[in-house]
């Protein structure tokens, strides 16, 4: 499963995670570029690099007329808290994000970020939504960080993300009220039935903007899972702490966690484990002619994070003796969809052709095996009469790499020892 995880051990706002997510994608500049023909009103993004503790990232810088907002020493820095712009309502804020050229989801999660903070902000003044007059959080450059990060995870298009605990910092912070408790109480409301904790850092770690982002966008707050890690990013906020300020965003693929590998051991002991199984396949198909290899082999790339189970090309004859690709996908019926629309955003295809099929198959099972090199996954197969087991190759080349031996001298090590 495609999975994003955001640690914020150092709170979270909008430009940090902004930052953070921008590194996951391939080509960073060109979603900022993007961003920037979006039309917000007088804002430019820009995307520079940026170190903390030793670790570099990305910060992202947010102007507005030509300039950056700034803040009181006071503040975390994570977002703008100038005041002399005018303030907006919940209303001036929706006409402009009913015009921006983006997919529909996008606007729909855009206006389902500020309604929360709003809700918070008329919790904490005891005033309905519409008269709510956004302060911190409602100049454009808070509707930009909004923006970013509704769209660019729209691309990334996780199927589940997971935030850490948030540490919100601790202190007190200077705001257009006067000075305040940290966490702010609009932030406060906000995270409230989610897990917090402060700590020995003086600031506001987690904004109402950052806040109302996690809560709209995480499937559920806890640990990171194992996770194949496809890619990482750093995402900077503008202060110095004695503790790397940034974000982190991990994007990998998750497999079974340790109690589901338990569940089907337990599983295969009492029998419950079927003798192999039958059921139906999809499969997609398309031809190319003109795709680069580079660009076919991001389009598999896509495919697979999708929820593909297979991906592959073949050479092919075209109209006009042209070379081509025959680029195949076996799936799910239930990802048919998804599928589709990947193939035609990321192919030259202008149609796909499909097939169902039969499908036979071997149950399927992971083991974690304790050996003299650790806990190690072995892969066993059963059915129509056949068993199969296989070390996860995953496993055997980090040991190989931990222990500079070759894959086939731990591959029998671990087959003589188990």
């Amino acid at each position: 499963m495609r999975t994003l995880y955001l640690d914020c051990g150092m709170g979270a706002a909008g430009d940090m995670l902004t930052a953070a997510l921008l590194e996951l994608l391939p080509e960073p500049g060109k979603m900022v570029e993007r961003l920037n023909r979006l039309g917000i009103p007088d804002v430019e993004y820009r995307l520079e690099p940026a170190e903390k503790c030793g670790i570099t990232g990305s910060q992202v810088r947010v102007l507005v007329h030509g300039e950056e907002e700034s803040c009181g020493d006071d503040h975390h820095d994570h977002e703008h808290h100038h005041h002399h712009h005018s303030h907006r309502t919940l209303v001036e804020i929706r006409d402009v994000v009913e015009k921006l050229p983006v997919d529909p989801k996008v606007k729909e999660d855009i206006l389902t970020v500020y309604t929360l903070i709003a809700e918070a902000e008329g919790h904490v003044h005891g005033k309905p939504v519409e008269e709510i007059h956004f302060h911190e959080v409602g100049t454009w450059d808070a509707v930009a960080d909004v923006t970013a990060v509704s769209l660019i995870l729209h691309e990334l298009a996780p199927e589940q993300i997971i935030v850490s605990p948030v540490h919100v910092g601790s202190g007190q912070v200077k705001c257009a009220h006067g000075t305040l408790p940290v966490p702010a109480p609009a932030t406060a409301y906000i995270l409230r039935d989610l897990p917090i904790y402060g700590g020995k850092i003086r600031g506001e770690l987690c904004t109402p903007t950052g806040a109302a982002l996690l809560k709209t966008f995480a499937t559920r707050f806890g640990d990171m899972p194992v996770l194949r890690t496809t890619a990482i990013g750093y995402g900077m906020g503008k202060k110095d702490f004695e503790a790397a300020n940034c974000v982190r965003a991990i994007l990998g693929e998750t497999e079974g966690s340790p109690e589901e590998v338990e569940k089907w051991y337990s599983q295969y002991i009492s029998g419950e484990v079927p003798d192999g199984g039958k059921g139906t396949i999809l499969v997609l198909s398309c031809n190319v002619d003109d795709m680069t290899a580079e660009e076919i082999g991001f389009a598999m790339d896509r495919l697979y994070a999708g929820g593909a189970r297979e991906v592959f090309t073949l050479p092919v004859g075209m109209k006009k003796n042209r070379p081509g690709t025959l680029l195949q996908v076996i799936c799910d019926e239930n990802d048919r969809e998804k599928l589709l629309r990947l193939l035609f955003r990321h192919t030259t295809t202008l149609g796909v052709r499909e097939q169902v099929m039969n499908r036979y198959t071997l149950d399927r099972r992971i083991e974690m095996v304790e050996t003299p090199f650790g806990p190690v996954r072995r892969k066993v197969s059963e059915g129509y009469g056949v068993t199969r087991s296989k070390w996860e190759y995953d496993d055997l080349a980090r040991i190989a790499t931990e222990t500079e031996r070759s894959l086939e001298d731990i591959r029998k090590e671990l087959d003589g020892t188990h």
